[in-house]
């Protein structure tokens, strides 16, 4: 199946109508014939969409919309609304409740289809919004949003100066007229949230394919589209909902309603932009240690699997070092827990400074780091580790109150890999250097210790 609908109808004959047309393109169909019911049924079915009539014998389909996005279980279940009444004040007033659309009957089933295919993928896009949540990551919106920018392109003529002025008056976002020939140039991060699109640029059609064109490019394929016909066409509504439009308008539509949707179209991004932040905020925290913005244990773990992995196939050596600050519980005594993540973030520093682009360095607990050197020698790693020590205890770190302080570290290194024959796993790797760092702690610190790889 390609999802469940919820379809709310007091009358039977529609609610038949649109299961039996929705279950013929794949779809399982959930039905209410009153509002209270469709209440109950978006809570229990989780549908993917729930397609709402405005004009319900026990509530009005407005109330029903209100009482779902209120919702913390059908808050995010988009709502198409469906009537035979195709006022202007009444499509406005569900689309600012919520509704994602508005369908006036007769409703042609080609452009139904596209437009749940639409709302599948864009919820599809924005689906982790609930997850982030549940797990505590989702950021609100700022209170004050800053207006968005959406980019209209359109043949130059006197209707899109007009068109453009209309907007603005209406909206609460800037719009800028914008030529085929200059849309190119307006990629990066100024550019447009949403571009508004004429379906017959230079031809029929020639709309659809520059949208196209710019949904298959990395520099524009975030933004949001909509495309504008210049009367109702059902098929190239279809036609372009299917090629990735978010929206379509019409020539004749009230432009409080084309305003409002793009700006509808403009929170949603700013919405899937807020996402991905998260996400990649949440993976930098998994790669990373916030203190000192090396990467953590984990993502060192990861690398050195596949650091050895490459230097078996290849036959090449690599080098492991286990690094730890001498006597660093001293300074946390005598200092402060302050001064002690003032020296943790100088020597990760200096260590990196001294370190190829292609080693990994990694804290790996409190005072403790790991490095990986791919590609390198016994000898050569060795020179390294003595640069490393050389690079602490060369200069004092300058503490939060103005004081500076001597610090040293100690290391242990072993190196692997080298051919397929070579029996160290990358734990022995590691524990090896362990137990060589151990032996300079214990033999005066401030000094490199070697342990031979078994192999």
């Amino acid at each position: 199946m390609l999802g469940k609908i919820l379809i709310v109808d007091d009358v039977a004959t529609n609610r038949i109508v649109f299961k039996v047309k929705l279950a013929a393109a794949g779809y399982q169909a959930v039905m209410a014939s009153s509002g209270v019911e469709a209440l109950r049924l978006a809570r229990v079915e989780r549908p993917d969409i729930i397609l709402l009539d405005l004009f319900l014998q026990d509530m009005t389909g407005i109330d029903v919309l209100q009482a779902l996005k209120a919702g913390p279980v059908t808050a995010r279940i988009p709502v198409v609304m469906v009537s035979s009444d195709a006022d202007s004040a009444l499509r406005i007033e569900a689309l600012r409740q919520g509704a994602e659309d508005f369908m006036a009957r007769p409703i042609d089933d080609q452009r139904l289809l596209a437009r749940l295919r639409g709302i599948l993928r864009s919820n599809d896009a924005l689906s982790g919004g609930g997850e982030l949540q549940a797990l505590g990551l989702a950021e609100p919106s700022a209170g004050f949003v800053t207006p968005g920018l959406v980019g209209l392109i359109m043949p130059r003529n006197e209707q899109a100066l007009h068109l453009r002025r209309e907007l603005q008056v209406r909206g609460e976002d800037r719009f800028q007229l914008v030529t085929p020939e200059q849309v190119y140039g307006l990629m990066g991060p100024k550019a447009p949230d949403v571009f508004l699109i004429h379906s017959d640029l230079y031809g029929p059609g020639s709309g659809l394919r520059m949208m196209s064109d710019l949904l298959s490019r990395s520099d524009s394929r975030m933004a949001n589209f909509c495309i504008w016909l210049d009367g109702p066409n059902p098929l190239e509504a279809a036609s372009a909902f299917d090629l990735g439009a978010n929206d379509v308008v019409e020539a004749g539509m009230d432009l409080d309603e084309v305003a409002l949707r793009l700006n509808k179209l403009v929170q949603r991004k700013r919405e899937r932009d807020r996402m991905r932040a998260t996400v990649n905020n949440g993976l930098r925290l998994a790669m990373f240690d916030p203190l000192t913005g090396i990467h953590n244990r984990r993502y060192a773990t990861i690398h050195l699997n596949a650091v050895a992995e490459r230097a078996r196939a290849e036959r090449e050596e690599f080098a492991v070092m286990v690094l730890d600050i001498d006597r660093f519980k001293s300074v946390n005594d005598r200092y402060g827990h302050a001064a002690g993540d003032a020296v943790l973030v100088e020597v990760a520093a200096r260590l990196s400074a001294n370190l190829r682009g292609s080693d990994i360095l990694a804290r790996i607990g409190g005072e403790e780091f790991l490095a990986v050197l791919p590609g390198t020698e016994l000898a050569t790693a060795q020179g390294v580790a003595e640069r490393l020590c050389r690079a602490i205890e060369s200069e004092p770190i300058r503490l939060p109150d103005g004081g500076r302080i001597h610090v040293t570290i100690s290391i242990g290194m072993t190196t692997g890999g080298a051919g397929p024959s070579d029996p160290a796993s990358v734990a022995e790797l590691v524990d090896q250097a362990d137990r060589a760092l151990m032996h300079s702690k214990t033999h005066g610190r401030n000094q490199v210790t070697i342990v031979r790889s078994a192999a």
